[in-house]
């Protein structure tokens, strides 16, 4: 057993207690904000360290969820997470895959330009005039289809796949396999870490996405989540006279605890996904940049 030495131990010593406060000060805002949407509304309206819960009561949440625009945003957000996440996820391996080959005609050109988007794109205005010439303004597609692929993701995937030996794949070759059938049963199986790596760099991505819904969208009912709560968070007063509540008919409730109310129901879903897909994360970006 190797013994470490003093200096050892206060480097330990510092780096513990670093950390702990650096945990401390990222998870507190947001508890913070968990404790205050259950307190009452006289405590809220004190203000101050809310470390649990001050004067109990869930009249808060009523009132957020009988905002009708919540139920339609969660049902728009869930359904472009889980459909982007798996068409962008499978797009993107895709084109990294095709992108490995060093017999792709063009290939280098073809990486140039996929590195390019990363430096410079259309910007916002073409690409709205893009969506609106493709007919798709006011439709849930907008909100999924330019995000399907992401250069950086693509190079990740790319340089994964240059880690798997290429006798696998001409020993599949050999046996009959088509492209389409090694990448599915072959390259796709063992990219399990680098595949959850991407699933949840896209799923964070489009559940996070507000923009979109503010630009594409017309239709509240259509909004995602996070712009319904982005609307409740400016306009907390009139997103509720619109779902026909009033704040001043709660009693237990202000416009702050709905406002943290709001926060906590819009963040709580993709906390509770994200523990499952951590264990991959790391081993996916490791692997993911292990070649240049």
């Amino acid at each position: 057993m190797i013994r470490k030495s003093k200096r050892e131990y206060i480097f330990e010593g510092f780096n513990y207690v670093f950390f702990l406060v650096l945990s401390i000060l990222m998870i507190y805002p947001f508890w913070h904000v968990v404790m205050m949407s259950f307190s009452s509304v006289e405590e809220t309206a004190k203000g101050g360290i809310f470390l649990w819960p001050k004067g109990f009561n869930l009249e808060t949440y009523e009132a957020v969820f009988k905002n009708p625009q919540i139920l339609t945003g969660y049902i728009t957000t869930v359904t472009v997470t889980l459909v982007g996440t798996f068409l962008g996820t499978f797009l993107t391996a895709a084109t990294a895959y095709a992108l490995s080959k060093k017999y792709l005609p063009f290939g280098s050109v073809l990486m140039v330009l996929v590195l390019f988007t990363m430096l410079f794109n259309g910007g916002m205005i073409p690409g709205y005039l893009l969506i609106k010439n493709l007919g798709l303004i006011d439709n849930r597609l907008s909100l999924i289809l330019p995000g399907l692929i992401n250069a950086y993701n693509v190079i990740i995937m790319k340089t994964f796949f240059l880690t798997i030996p290429e006798s696998l794949e001409e020993s599949a070759r050999i046996d009959g396999a088509n492209e389409l059938r090694v990448f599915a049963q072959i390259i796709l199986p063992l990219s399990k870490a680098t595949l959850a790596t991407i699933a949840l760099f896209m799923a964070v991505g489009y559940w996070n996405d507000y923009f979109s819904s503010v630009l594409y969208i017309n239709s509240g009912n259509k909004w995602a989540l996070q712009a319904v709560l982005r609307f409740m968070l400016t306009q907390t007063q009139q997103a509720l006279t619109q779902a026909g509540v009033s704040v001043f008919s709660v009693t237990n409730t202000t416009a702050g605890s709905i406002k943290a109310a709001s926060v906590v129901v819009a963040t709580v879903p993709i906390l509770i996904v994200y523990p499952f897909l951590q264990k991959y994360f790391v081993k996916g970006v490791m692997i993911g940049g292990v070649k240049g």
